[in-house]
């Protein structure tokens, strides 16, 4: 049975407080749930894991080779930043599905760059919390075409 990891990055644990107009007033459990609903009905195990320090995130994902077949991750903020967290995904041998709830390309210019994309196995965008449904989806999907 297949293993995925969903990493939520900085401030995402803010989900449902934090501009509502941007990510909506779905919470971080809400869609923890949703995951964890689909990964059930998909016959698969995911571990979510959510956190605001950018060492820790890097420390999760280099981690996540030896204990999981695939990566869910949300880098938030980290995503137009840091070079840090691309190298722990560039550095492991599972696939990374980069997810946005919101559509990055449609906001700040600065948000345009993703560091995590070019090493990324995909990008999903600007479906809201679909957007993490659907890079479980194409996780899974992966690592079965694989086996």
């Amino acid at each position: 049975m297949e293993k995925i990891l969903v990493i939520h990055g900085p401030n995402l644990n803010m989900l449902g407080k934090r501009e509502v107009g941007v990510y909506g007033n779905i919470t971080l459990n809400e869609v923890n749930e949703s995951l964890r609903t689909l990964a059930k009905g998909l016959e698969m195990n995911v571990d979510i894991f959510q956190s605001n320090s950018e060492g820790a995130l890097i420390d999760k994902i280099q981690e996540a080779s030896a204990r999981y077949d695939a990566i869910v991750l949300n880098p938030g903020g980290y995503t137009h930043t840091s070079v840090s967290l691309r190298d722990a995904i560039a550095a492991i041998d599972i696939p990374v599905i980069e997810v946005h709830i919101s559509n990055i390309y449609r906001r700040e210019e600065f948000r345009h760059y993703s560091y995590v994309s070019g090493v990324a196995a995909g990008q999903i965008a600007g479906f809201g919390v679909n957007s993490y449904l659907l890079g479980l989806r194409a996780a899974v999907e992966i690592v079965r075409s694989k086996r």
